[in-house]
């Protein structure tokens, strides 16, 4: 079969693709989400379950993402059909693709809006208005800013505009320049952020929470926590890899380049993890203290330290760029189909969904406003959308790759595709993407309902 090539461009090297999939991958799931649920969930035996379902679950399905993409050469809807036809199947699998893209749109609508509360408090740490702050000082300042639309809308609106600028670019004037800069600048961030906790006094005490292995406090809603989480943490399910894939070099090795995508992922989550958890307990602090952790421990903590208004700054821009990076990838999809199939230019399908995204996330701000006493089914816009893509549009869409990729498309073109020098290993993959992903998505699916 004569290769195909993306008319959108394709990646410089193996090495680029990795940056941009762990751009995509990287974002408010990590260095947010991941310290405070491994904070209630009991710390390192948490860890080592969530470790064990990015092998299990989270590596093959992105595997089958990447190689469905680059075989295909296009935008998921464009890929899953193409790939199904060569396969002798039906066409209609490209609705997976759809539900992926939607998602994706659906998604951006309200972490944009975090991302702009991310923005303001750069703003207010570099100024010092957060120096000295109590918790309950840093609550009202938090929820006064969710109760300002007029700010909430100046931030959603700059972050909506950085997104777009980047994404009309296109694969390398945008998309692979703006990953050379921010990923780089995002891992001396980190570690720099990393370097500071370890000079803090809870260090040892950040270390235990987070490695320390205390089987007692694993249940079993623990359990699924890790699967879940471990799945949504790589972008999968929403079309982003699967887009990435199609620029993806041919000589590159998917299996070893996917790893290296995991590792790197799952390296920021946990240097996040032992940069925040030494500074929470260094100000005696709840580890536990869910969502409020980022917009109020942290903020009352790096008031209260020395240095803390220029790490506490170097923090907040540190999740501004792993918002920025994973945004990105939010829309690239979309904007790849409207090119291939609408005919659209870049520029215009870019800047067409950048309007229609940023109306949405007018929505999605208002939730704690103006439109608070609007609900879908007992829940506010955010939540609504919050809840219907990580709960059934995602985990419906993995799960329905990999069937796809296991099942549907011919184990002689996932075998060329994928290539892994081991006829072993590359058997393993068919099992594990067959039976035992799928099922344990689809048990953190059913429950979650």
């Amino acid at each position: 079969m004569q290769e195909k090539k993306s008319i959108h461009g394709s990646w410089a090297s193996r090495w680029v693709f990795i940056l941009a999939a762990t751009g995509s991958a990287v974002g408010l799931g990590n260095i947010w989400k991941f310290p405070y649920i491994t904070g209630e969930n009991g710390g390192g035996a948490f860890v080592l379950v969530y470790l064990l379902c990015i092998a299990l679950v989270g590596i093959p399905i992105m595997i089958g993402e990447v190689f469905i993409g680059r075989r295909a050469r296009q935008s998921p809807i464009n890929a899953l059909q193409d790939l199904a036809e060569e396969s002798g199947s039906s066409k209609h699998w490209g609705a997976i693709g759809f539900m992926g893209m939607l998602a994706g749109v659906l998604i951006f609508s309200f972490y944009s809006v975090v991302a702009g509360w991310v923005l303001q408090y750069i703003f207010s740490t570099a100024s010092g208005a957060l120096n000295g702050v109590s918790s309950e000082q840093a609550g009202t300042l938090f929820n006064e800013l969710l109760a300002d639309p007029t700010t909430l809308l100046m931030w959603h609106t700059l972050f909506t505009i950085m997104v777009v600028g980047v994404v009309i670019g296109g694969v390398n004037a945008g998309l692979e320049r703006a990953t050379r800069i921010m990923m780089p600048a995002l891992f001396v961030l980190l570690f720099v952020l990393f370097g500071y906790g370890m000079s803090t006094d809870g260090f040892a005490a950040g270390w235990s929470f987070m490695f320390d292995f205390d089987f007692s406090k694993l249940t079993w809603d623990a359990v699924l926590v890790a699967v879940g989480h471990s799945f949504f943490t790589l972008s999968l399910g929403m079309g982003s890899i699967m887009a990435y894939g199609s620029y993806m070099p041919k000589r590159a090795s998917i299996g070893s380049t996917v790893l290296a995508i995991g590792f790197l992922d799952t390296l920021v989550a946990l240097v996040a993890g032992l940069a925040i958890f030494p500074i929470i307990f260094s100000n005696g602090m709840d580890p536990a203290a869910g969502p409020g952790l980022m917009f109020i421990s942290l903020p009352v903590a790096f008031g209260q330290m020395a240095g803390g208004q220029f790490f506490g700054t170097l923090f907040f821009i540190l999740i501004g760029v792993a918002a920025w990076t994973s945004a990105i990838s939010l829309l690239e999809p979309t904007v790849a189909y409207l090119v291939e199939r609408v005919g659209m230019k870049r520029s215009s399908a870019t800047i067409s969904l950048g309007v229609v995204v940023w109306g949405m996330g007018i929505l999605c701000l208002g939730s704690f406003n103006f439109m608070s006493d609007v609900t879908l089914f007992g829940k506010n816009v955010f939540d609504f959308l919050d809840y219907i893509t990580a709960n059934i549009m995602l985990p419906l869409g993995g799960i329905m790759v990999a069937l796809f990729a296991g099942w549907v498309v011919k184990q002689k073109f996932s075998s060329d595709e994928i290539n892994l020098k081991s006829e072993a290993l590359f058997k393993l993959w068919v099992f594990v993407v067959k039976f035992i992903a799928p099922v344990a998505v689809g048990v953190v699916f059913i429950l979650n309902l």
